[in-house]
């Protein structure tokens, strides 16, 4: 289904290598160089370069997209095969790397590419995937777009990133780095930090670093604060615009997409009181959301656009590493499907067997991420409506926990609907798709977003992980928003574009009015009239201009700061950032990791951030991380016991104590006071080889020194 009439789909002839150049490929090749120019500076050698991009490229996406091929007939343009190939090709080798991993042979993640490879060579009817069947070819200017799109991403990365010394990165760097060092030693895994702490996360996106360590000798430092990522966030860009090329009829449409999809932000009135639409800006910070995106993308695809037999078998694929991969998209595309299904089912009065089928088989992944994957565990998610509002109204009104547990269902219902109005500016185009919403695509679209939506008013997180549910559904309800502007701009006899831009101004100059205007009143009603403005005159635009008008209206209110945050997102921070890390950890974790098993056990005393708070912040993973052992108690911030554990509202999961003191109690004891007999308990009860802690001689009577810098010791303990 597309909501406009197609492009004409341009046969691809044979071309000479220089014209193909001067297309689609060169504003490619011409990412690919900065981003190597960038890595280079930022540190990574050219070796590590090198042995990545050969990985990604022929152990990944290239069996991946004659994979995808082969299954699905292939896209019709070499970006879609590439991209969507790209995602197949991860989800392969995590499905491949769990099972040699366990087997203790990871290297065995390379017999798929290698088989693929060989096959496709050596069986006539699969030679001609190599070259594909694209049936056109993405113009050159929206081509230019999306290279300029992931250009901003790179240059967002470096200044946030890349260029930021690993002992003053983001404070969740060192738990992934924790986890991808479990994942490369430990099947099935657990939590790093806390030993024998069950994994109840999404870790797909760790095993696919951990193969990619194990095959390229890259560190998984390198790999975690520098190169894993910006494939995937790239390949997202690529399939947002094939989606909205599909449904729109146009590569503008997928260009629009992109453009929504990454830089449209809900409006902001008065500073500090954003409610929020979720942005894409969570690369690296959430790997885990970023694979997740990036494997459920070519799903929606499948379910869009497939026919053949072969898409099941893709699709079953992909579903199977989203259980492990970022399983919140499993919910809402079942939504979604149940939605088609109803639709098809009071339209056409019989029962839709494939979007049927679909369902089936995602609801049976859905079972398998909650009880095979998380063990019933739920991360301390829980069923609080206007959770996400109530943590709002808390820094509006100045309240805090224990007593935002408590305050009145009114104003939170309040800002509830100011937060749907606030989306309705971001994605209002919906309200042009009319009859359109009975169609399958859109149903599935609208069913997922409103899904996605509906978590985010309902459910509550201690650390607001519920938000991902909407951020997961930010590029479907950005395609489809496109696809309602189209569609509605179809039906006029008038030209439009012109007046939804002058629309769009009007209303971005209404929104930076609004926010100059001081209300007097409550701290609700400062709040909330601002928006109550802007809504009444979008309304009355509604009835007497016409949808497009009110949409362009509402698209403006959210421009500023959209352009605010595009802009703060690509500038430098002044000053230094704050190091988290002391000097020395790297070099004493590294020794540590090089002379010791990857099962032995690490105690150490560090279990608190060093950031001034009245309760320890135990967001504390470095040891784990850099030295890829488990340890008996270091940070248990993320851990299942504390997060179940945080009563919402009443207390912050940063206070909740560790879950068993006995054991901390123990442990803490060795480096405090340390004697024969301590020591020897910890050996004796948790196994524990090594003592790695601060400066502390006493420890050198019951255990033995064997490294020391000016910060850190490492202690072996020998007897038992």
């Amino acid at each position: 289904m597309t909501i406009a009439p197609p492009e004409s789909a341009r046969a691809v002839p044979a071309r000479p290598l220089s014209r193909r150049l001067g297309s689609g490929w060169l504003p490619a090749g011409v990412v690919a160089a900065g981003a190597v120019a960038v890595f280079l500076w930022c540190g990574v050698s050219a070796r590590d370069l090198a042995a990545f991009a050969a990985y990604v490229g022929i152990g990944v996406a290239l069996p991946g997209t004659l994979l995808w091929r082969a299954l699905t007939g292939g896209g019709r343009s070499t970006a879609e095969d590439v991209a969507a190939g790209l995602a197949l090709g991860y989800a392969v080798e995590v499905l491949a790397y769990i099972p040699a991993r366990a087997a203790g042979l990871p290297l065995l993640v390379l017999v798929p590419p290698v088989v693929v490879l060989g096959t496709f060579l050596c069986v006539p009817g699969l030679r001609g995937h190599w070259r594909g069947r694209a049936e056109e070819r993405m113009p050159g200017w929206c081509a230019w777009a999306l290279a300029g799109v992931v250009g901003y991403l790179i240059t967002w990365s470096t200044l946030s990133l890349y260029r930021v010394p690993i002992a003053s990165a983001y404070v969740d760097m060192p738990y992934h780095l924790a986890l991808v060092g479990e994942v490369k030693h430990h099947l099935p895994p657990t939590l790093p930090s806390v030993l024998g702490e069950r994994l109840s996360y999404h870790w797909f996106v760790y095993a696919d670093m951990a193969a990619t360590s194990w095959v390229t000798g890259i560190e998984p430092v390198t790999l975690v604060y520098r190169l894993s990522t910006l494939p995937m966030s790239a390949a997202m860009v690529v399939l947002v615009a094939v989606l909205g090329r599909r449904l729109g009829g146009r590569w503008g449409a997928g260009a629009a997409a992109v453009g929504m999809t990454y830089f449209l932000f809900s409006p902001v009135l008065q500073d500090g009181v954003v409610f929020t639409a979720r942005s894409m800006f969570t690369a690296w910070a959430s790997p885990t959301q970023t694979f997740g995106a990036l494997l459920f993308a070519p799903v929606v695809l499948i379910l869009l656009a497939g026919r053949s037999r072969g898409v099941w078998v893709a699709l079953g694929v992909l579903l199977l590493a989203l259980t492990g991969a970022k399983a919140t998209f499993l919910p809402l595309l079942l939504a979604g499907l149940l939605i088609v299904v109803a639709v098809r089912w009071v339209v056409e009065r019989r029962a839709p067997g494939r979007w049927l089928a679909a369902a089936g088989v995602t609801l049976v992944c859905v079972l398998i991420a909650q009880f095979v994957v998380f063990g019933r565990g739920a991360q301390g998610m829980a069923v609080a409506p206007f959770a996400t509002m109530r943590a709002l109204w808390g820094a509006v009104a100045g309240i805090e926990t224990p007593a935002l547990a408590s305050v009145s269902l009114v104003p939170l219902a309040v800002l509830t609907l100011v937060h749907l109005f606030c989306l309705a500016c971001v994605w209002g185009g919906v309200a042009g798709l009319g009859r359109l919403v009975l169609e399958p695509p859109m149903a599935l679209l609208l069913g997922m977003g409103a899904a996605g939506i509906g978590a985010a008013v309902m459910l509550g997180h201690p650390a607001e992980s519920q938000l991902y549910f909407l951020e997961g559904v930010r590029p479907y309800l950005s395609i489809a928003a496109v696809c309602g502007v189209l569609a509605r701009g179809a039906t006029m006899n008038t030209p439009w574009r012109a007046r939804a831009v002058g629309w769009t101004v009007l209303g971005a100059g209404a929104a930076v009015a609004a926010a100059q205007v001081e209300v007097a009143g409550s701290a609700l009603e400062r709040v909330v009239v601002p928006y109550l403005v802007l809504a009444v005159a979008a309304v009355v635009l509604w009835r007497c201009g016409g949808v497009l008008a009110a949409v362009a209206l509402l698209a403006g209110y959210a421009v500023p700061a959209s352009v605010r945050d595009v802009v703060a997102h690509v500038t430098p921070a002044p000053g230094e950032r704050e190091r988290l890390i002391p000097d020395g950890a790297l070099e004493a974790g590294r020794w540590l990791r090089d002379h010791s098993s990857p099962a032995d056990v690490v105690a150490t005393d560090l279990h608190c951030r060093p950031v001034p708070r009245r309760s320890c912040d135990s967001r504390h993973y470095w040891v784990s991380g850099f030295t890829e052992r488990r340890v008996l108690v270091e940070g248990w911030a993320y851990a299942e016991s504390t997060q179940s554990r945080t009563p919402l509202f009443e207390t912050s999961y940063l206070r909740v104590p560790f879950v068993d003191p006995a054991r901390l109690a123990a442990n803490d004891a060795v480096f405090a006071a340390p004697t024969a007999e301590n020591v020897r308990h910890l050996a004796r009860e948790y196994g524990v080889k090594w003592l790695f802690t601060r400066a502390n001689p006493d420890l050198r009577k019951f255990a033995r020194l064997r490294f020391r810098n000016g910060s850190f010791s490492v202690y072996e303990i020998t007897g038992k």
